[in-house]
């Protein structure tokens, strides 16, 4: 019951994402280029028997007419091949057009809060969801829809030659190609659902370990455990290897099955239409003809063959992405809640805590920032200020009290880049920006000329985390792409940290140009330990053990005294035994 709910979810989701005119012209035109080689096979057979047979007689062979024939021929010939380049062209259409969409809506059941901890935890497992589940998916369409929707198709056409010879034969006809070419892929659906469910949990957890062999390769040496790594993915490995064995002998068999019903089927076929024959109501090439389409009639069964075999596979898939769906769907419908005019940020009595924590490290706090304001967050290490841009930023949710932001844009301590051009990295923050937009943006973060200087300009490939640029580079492209976000909060979190100090200057005067720009107003929250960092806010909170214990506004006697005690300095680490001193 679970598994038809799963199946019922994921073919609604499915079926929305690409238009009914995909999905229903690439089962037609399949249907179709396999009619039309059934009929240019009878048609075939029919006409050289027929020809052979009017050669016999003089009379005959003068007004045998092998023009219409002949021209039938070509016609089947000729639309069976723009149908079957029809067909592929519909089928893939659809099937990349739903893949791609599901892995959208796979990304927005990631946009909760949360998401990117547990992303962060388990960054295997939702790969694979992204990878292997979602290509799954496609042997749901291509080789088991479309293939059972030809082949049911050439059991008609098959049952409905031979009706025209004799009513009764079609029908049996009809009847034992269904119960012969679904049967057997229905019997291997069954025997091959857990081979192919072992096969897939096994190939996952080989992934899983082969990333963790790589990236932990130093540290497995070190503790002696890389020999038993390596054993246990030789382990894992001879699991995948034994279900791909027990795969290929059950599909082996099926091949054997369909191989035997359809020479049950010839054989049949050619008892039945010998005893017409020999009673006069057919002549050869009506007895060629039916021949021929019984022939042809079981070969799009065994076309089912690849997708019962995979069918286990992707019922697990549909198992595991249907919740994802379905949590995409209550994501997107999520509105953030927005605070009262003239305010930016607002938080009431509000308490947090990190994921895989129990203990409250944020709160009761209670805080509102106004459009246009700069506040800076200080306090030792661990007094929650990132919890607290975690917090502001969606990132975490309210335990007690109740949050309201406008649209953020975070620069996180960790500069986040990918394997990808500049370009595209840019183009993170807002899709449709134009080449102008993000020479501008580069210009104002001061990576304009290190661009320009780059022989592919925008279209520079970097490696993984953005390989290929010097640490302060990489926070001067982060810096862009958040002057081209649209959003008017900003959320910095020790913006300039591990930059030496005359690029650490450089990138807090062009914050500070951008933050007091006229063109956009822009609310400021920076998270810092540094005097350099705070200076660039207008109002300082102070927090202790996730509590505030002081707000004090640039110009008054705490203000100074608090930057007085922050470090001038990025070397080192933050200060653990600094006190507020007021």
């Amino acid at each position: 019951m679970k598994h038809t709910h799963a199946v019922r979810t994921m073919l609604k989701a499915l079926a929305a994402m690409a238009p009914r005119r995909l999905w229903l012209g690439g089962m037609a035109m399949a249907c179709l280029t396999v009619l039309m080689g059934m009929a240019l096979l009878g048609l075939s057979g029919w006409f050289i028997a027929a020809t052979a047979m009017a050669g016999l007689v003089p009379l005959t062979a003068l007004v045998f007419d092998v023009f219409m024939p002949s021209a039938g021929i070509r016609l089947l010939a000729l639309g069976r091949t723009g149908s079957r380049y029809a067909e592929r062209l519909l089928t893939h259409d659809a099937t990349l057009a739903v893949l791609a969409a599901l892995r959208e809506r796979l990304f927005r059941s990631w946009a909760p809060a949360g998401s990117a901890w547990q992303l962060r935890m388990r960054p295997a497992r939702w790969l694979q969801r992204l990878t292997s589940d979602v290509d799954a998916l496609d042997s749901l369409y291509l080789r088991l829809l479309v293939p059972l929707a030809a082949a049911c198709g050439a059991a008609l056409l098959a049952a409905v030659v031979l009706a025209g010879m004799r009513w009764w034969l079609g029908l049996l006809l009809g009847l034992w190609l269904l119960l012969a070419g679904v049967g057997l892929a229905v019997w291997l659906a069954r025997k091959a659902r857990r081979p192919a469910t072992r096969r897939a949990v096994a190939l996952e957890a080989l992934r899983a370990q082969a990333v963790d062999l790589v990236a932990g390769q130093t540290d497995l040496l070190m503790a002696g455990r890389l020999s038993a790594q390596c054993e246990r993915m030789a382990a894992t490995e001879q699991r995948v290897a034994q279900a791909d064995r027990q795969l290929n002998r059950l599909e082996a068999r099926a091949s054997m099955g369909y191989g035997a019903a359809g020479a049950l089927t010839l054989a049949g076929v050619l008892l039945a239409v010998a005893a017409l024959a020999e009673q006069g109501r057919i002549g050869a090439p009506g007895a060629a003809l039916a021949l021929l389409v019984a022939l042809a009639a079981m070969e799009p069964f065994a076309a089912l063959r690849r997708g019962a075999a995979e069918a286990g596979r992707t019922l697990l898939a549909i198992k595991r992405l249907a919740p994802q769906v379905q949590s995409a769907d209550a994501a997107s419908s999520l509105i953030a809640q927005r605070p009262a005019a003239g305010v930016a940020l607002s938080l009431q009595s509000a308490t947090t805590r990190p994921y895989g924590s129990q203990r409250v490290v944020l709160g009761p706090l209670s805080l509102v920032v106004r459009q246009g304001e700069h506040v800076a967050v200080v306090g030792r290490s661990g007094a929650g200020k990132s919890t607290l841009l975690l917090l502001l930023a969606g990132e975490l949710l309210a335990l007690q009290g109740s949050v309201a932001a406008e649209p953020v844009t975070w620069l996180t301590q960790r500069t986040e880049l990918f394997q990808d051009s500049l370009r595209d990295n840019l183009l993170l923050a807002q899709p449709e920006a134009s080449d102008a937009a993000l020479w501008q943006a580069l210009q104002d973060a001061g990576l304009a000329a290190d661009v320009r200087a780059m022989p592919q300009g925008l279209d520079t490939l970097l490696g993984e985390g953005g390989l290929g640029l010097s640490g302060g580079q990489a926070r001067r492209l982060a810096l862009a792409r958040l002057l081209l976000h649209p959003a008017g909060c900003w959320l910095l979190d020790e913006p300039t940290e591990g930059l030496d100090a005359a690029t650490a200057a450089d990138v807090l005067q062009r914050l500070r140009q951008q933050m007091q720009t006229q063109a956009q107003v822009r609310t400021v929250v920076v998270a810092t330990h540094l005097r350099r960092e705070a200076e660039l806010a207008d109002r300082v909170l102070w927090l202790e053990q996730g509590r505030p214990v002081l707000d004090a506004p640039r110009g008054s006697a705490e203000f100074a005294r608090v930057l007085a005690q922050l470090r001038e300095d990025a070397d080192g680490v933050a200060q653990q035994g600094m006190t507020p001193d007021f």
